[in-house]
């Protein structure tokens, strides 16, 4: 665990910005190579994750803020740490996806076509993303005796997240880095599989991250709120799951505009 890298005079460099930033370069990197070949437009694709970047920077912040509202209402100058914290991801995500819709409509983008080229970029991106969180010692497990339990020891980690030092912790952050990288595969290798129709591979990473990840919360010891005995993010995860299936179900029987569609359309 390192949470930083190197210092250069006052200027300190955490690995969990770096592993972040590399995040969402890969992020949009799969998404342009998906964009071109589906035959969308690249510049305004790129412009979009652009959009989509801000959008998850700003929004997990804002999740945050509100998960831990108590604790920064009764110290106000704790709201310097956000700068530091990458936030709430399910806060990213949903930001995004809204700042996603209205850029779709306004330019005119295929809707769940344009979905479904960013829904394995959000994947890729996220596994580094976790990685990140594994360096900095944030998004932590409960404490375990299994033999692949991991332990902390950077007192730098107890200081900036409050990461239990010397206890055998879940690694969480493996979980859920492993998680999305197999969900990757799965929307990759099912892409073309049986009867395609845009916004499948979209709703069907919502929903495979909303199982994983309220599965995940179950092992998570660092405090995340709670909503109705639920985590947050298990809270999200409940309604996120349902949501995917009937978005799913009404896509498949609606027939939306296929990818192949949209390219002829496009071409046209």
């Amino acid at each position: 665990m390192y949470p930083e890298l190197f210092s250069i005079g006052p200027i300190t460099i955490y690995s969990y910005g770096v592993l972040l930033a590399v995040s969402y370069l890969l992020g949009l990197w799969l998404a342009m190579r998906r964009a071109r070949r589906w035959g969308l437009d690249s510049s305004r694709i790129l412009d979009l994750g652009i959009y989509i970047i801000i959008a998850a920077l700003i929004g997990a912040k804002l999740l945050l803020l509100v998960v831990d509202f108590d604790q920064f209402s009764r110290s106000w100058s704790d709201l310097l740490s956000l700068a530091r914290s990458g936030g709430v991801f399910y806060g990213g995500l949903i930001l995004s996806v809204l700042v996603g819709f209205w850029y779709v409509g306004r330019h005119g983008l295929p809707l769940w076509t344009t979905c479904d080229v960013f829904a394995p970029a959000i994947a890729l991106g996220h596994v580094t993303g976790r990685l990140g969180c594994l360096a900095a010692g944030c998004c932590y497990g409960r404490p375990t005796d299994v033999p692949w339990a991991i332990t902390f020891t950077n007192p730098l980690a107890a200081a900036n997240v409050g990461t239990p030092l010397g206890i055998p912790l879940h690694p969480t952050q493996i979980y859920e880095a492993g998680a999305e990288l197999l969900i990757l595969g799965v929307l990759l290798a099912t892409e073309h599989r049986g009867r395609p129709f845009a916004g499948r591979t979209f709703w069907g990473y919502m929903f495979l991250y909303a199982v994983s990840r309220y599965i995940i919360e179950m092992y998570r010891g660092d405090p995340r709120g709670e909503i109705l005995g639920f985590s947050t993010s298990q809270f999200i995860s409940l309604v996120l799951a349902p949501l995917s299936i009937v978005m799913l179900v009404w896509l498949a029987r609606s027939s939306p505009e296929t990818p192949q569609e949209a390219r002829r359309s496009l071409a046209a």
